[in-house]
Order: structure tokens, then sequence, then C-alpha cells
């Protein structure tokens, strides 16, 4: 049974160069995959280069092969690969959500204020916070821990560990990516930990 004719050519293009690339990945040669997925080399070598048509069985036995599922394989979900941010701008922030992981957010924001030098201003919640500096220095308070954070410096912590941060010397500029625990939190009133440490 054919899977695709030349409606779908687009398609037929895209899990070609999607087989090849997760192979190359997988630092697997043409024989190791034709081997895993019972096939010739040859005929593996005309599938990638499109010479020979895709057939379903082959298909479920390559997905295998590349330990990956037949849906990953034939998909085609890239119609909104560009995102625009929502834009918090009384906080100096930006916000992307992931549309591949509901609850993760992704936040840049400009620091200007030192760390809180009151320990009642930290803030703890359930989640994870990853972050890294972009520009310029941060100080991270993080449990009874000070953390100097440098340019191209990440930090990634659970936020049930009391934390807040600012910057040192400086603007710096951050970005996060937060569970969704730690947007929840941030949602309903709190600012993310470095917003936190300006006692915003």
């Amino acid at each position: 049974m054919l899977l695709m004719t030349q409606e779908h050519g687009e398609l037929d293009s895209l899990v070609r160069k999607r087989i090849r690339a997760l192979r190359v990945a997988q630092g697997m040669s043409l024989e190791e995959l034709a081997t895993r997925a019972r096939l010739s080399q040859s005929t593996l070598s005309r599938i990638e280069n499109g010479q020979r048509r895709l057939a379903l069985d082959q298909l479920v036995t390559l997905a295998r092969a590349l330990d990956t599922s037949l849906d990953q394989l034939v998909e085609t979900g890239t119609d909104d690969v560009i995102a625009n941010p929502v834009i918090d701008a009384s906080r100096g922030m930006l916000r992307w959500p992931i549309k591949a992981e509901p609850g993760m957010t992704v936040l840049r924001q400009r620091l200007t204020a030192p760390p809180p030098d009151n320990p009642a201003r930290m803030r703890a919640h359930p989640g994870r916070e990853w972050l890294v500096v972009l520009s310029g220095t941060a100080t991270l308070l993080l449990g009874n821990r000070r953390l100097r954070v440098e340019t191209n410096q990440a930090a990634e912590f659970p936020t049930m560990l009391p934390h807040a941060m600012g910057a040192e010397g400086g603007p710096c500029d951050i970005l996060g990516i937060f569970d969704r625990d730690a947007r929840r939190s941030h949602q309903r009133g709190e600012s993310p930990g470095p917003a936190s440490a300006a006692g915003q």
C-alpha cells in the first residue's frame, strides 16, 4: 500500500529529509539503518534520495529503527514557526509560550534594581526555573546563598527554595524558562524570581 502520491509532494520530501537527518543525528550509516530496518542499503538510499516511493510498511519499520513513531516521522505541524511576544511594559518583560510544551513559558526581562536586602521579600513557590544572563551581571539570592551570575552563565533551581534576583553594577538582561507550576505562581500576581527581586 502506497502512503503518498504526487499530491503529497511536500510531505514526501519532508519525510525523506527527516529520515536522513535522524539517521545522521544518531550517527548511523546507511548500512546500519538499513540493517536495523531490514531493508537493503540501496533501497534505503533510494528512499532518502526520492528515487523510490514511500510505502507505509517501510515507514513503520524505519520509524522503529530510528527510535521514533510513525506520527512523528510524518508530522507536518510547522505552520506557526514564528511567535511574537506578549509584552508587559510595566515590568519590562516579554513572554513567549512554548507551543510544544503548553506548561512552559519563556521570559525576557531587564533588571535594573539590586536584589532585596530584606529576606522577607524573597519568594518561594512550587516549580522549577532556568535562566541565562544575556548581558550584565545578576545576583541570585537562593536560600542562604548569594550567587553572582555573569553574562552567558545559566542558573537552574527548584523554586521552593526562597529566591530573588537583581542587577549588579548596572542593568542586566535575563532570559528565563519557567515550568507550569512556576508560571502559575507568577500568573497569580507574583513576578518571576528576577522581578520579585525588585520588590514587584
